[in-house]
């Protein structure tokens, strides 16, 4: 018989929802779970801080809209009273994308869209995406959470210029992908970067449909380089950062003629894990700009990108990736830095001045 020392602790989660169906719904996706397990539920962000306050869990599903105290008021005391990873699970559109921006400002490690779960198939895949990211969330470090949330409030003030640096380089078009911890490690890079950058930006962070326009609109606000959702066709002019719209695969297109790029976004390939995804993003960059081409992968959990770095090192581009001791979840760059030999292992504060130096 092993010795309890041997045997393998469950993740302990803490259910938050004022839906007494959705809180069934998910203690039975783990009913038989060898790896997690669900130790109580809350109808309320009061209830939910008392609990966390007493049982200690590893990880807590939180809703956006609850009574009594919201999600994110809940949240914002969490983080403040009890720091635990926190998952947050919307099924809000429209106004929702920027209530689970905000959260995500405020600590949450990450959301689920829960609100297309209707049928099995789309259950099912709730239920993996959940299982996947309590996983990961288990596993963080909240000081980087915290951190970037902090840093992501003062980057409202205009950072320092980079005037005087040396271009050593000519690359054409910097392409960037990221995952989990990415809108906050986002808004620390480009609110640094100051509006002279010579080229466009090019950026894909997973997300789900209904998000991504509310995510380029906070980081619009934030940053002194423009910064809007893609949109098929339609001409990239430097000085400005395009996000994938989710959903969408985004890939870019240059004109042999006279140097022109147009942003293309279409439904295919459907064969990715991710949509939109890094590596289609960065097989366009290599294809298009090959030695002109700089990429730049940030925090994130699995491999989206690898493939993607590896053409793009073939043709001659450089690649740099977020340095673990920043990164909220270290499995995209740890993935790019396996596959490839890298060009630099940065930290996140390093990102913008060697996106300027490199252009």
């Amino acid at each position: 018989m092993p010795n309890q020392s041997d045997v393998k602790q469950k993740i302990r989660v803490l259910v938050v929802d004022d839906s007494a169906f959705v809180r069934r719904a998910i203690i039975r996706m783990f009913e038989n779970s060898p790896e997690i397990s669900i130790i109580d539920v809350a109808a309320d962000g009061e209830m939910a801080i008392d609990l966390i306050k007493r049982n200690r869990p590893d990880v807590v599903t939180l809703d956006v809209q609850m009574p009594v105290l919201d999600g994110l008021s809940a949240l914002a005391r969490i983080m403040k009273e009890c720091p635990t990873p926190v998952i947050m699970l919307s099924s809000l559109t429209g106004k929702g994308g920027d209530q689970t921006l905000k959260a995500l400002d405020l600590g949450a490690v990450d959301f689920i869209d829960k609100s297309s779960a209707g049928g099995s198939m789309e259950f099912n895949r709730l239920q993996q995406e959940l299982i996947s990211k309590i996983l990961v969330a288990a596993r963080i470090d909240l000081s980087k959470i915290r951190s970037q949330s902090e840093k992501a409030e003062i980057h409202t003030e205009k950072p320092s210029t980079s005037q005087g640096i040396v271009h050593s380089t000519d690359s054409e078009a910097i392409f960037v992908g990221t995952s989990t911890g990415g809108p906050p490690a986002l808004m620390s890079v480009l609110s640094a970067l100051p509006p002279s950058i010579r080229v466009p930006l090019f950026i894909v962070q997973h997300m789900p449909v209904g998000f991504t326009a509310s995510l380029a609109q906070r980081l619009d606000k934030a940053c002194r380089i423009r910064v809007k959702e893609a949109e098929n066709n339609e001409i990239a002019t430097p000085g400005t950062a395009y996000i994938a719209p989710g959903g969408m695969q985004m890939t870019v297109k240059r004109s042999k003629r006279d140097g022109e790029v147009r942003i293309c976004l279409d439904e295919l390939p459907t064969d990715t894990l991710h949509k939109p995804s890094v590596d289609v993003l960065f097989q366009s960059a290599a294809e298009q700009f090959g030695n002109k081409s700089l990429a730049f992968v940030l925090t994130g959990m699995g491999k989206d990108g690898s493939v993607g770095a590896t053409l793009i090192k073939k043709a001659g581009g450089r690649i740099y990736v977020e340095s673990e001791m920043t990164s909220v979840v270290f499995g995209m760059p740890k993935a790019v830095m396996d596959a490839v030999t890298v060009d630099g292992v940065l930290p996140l504060q390093s990102m913008a001045e060697t996106m300027v130096k490199l252009t």
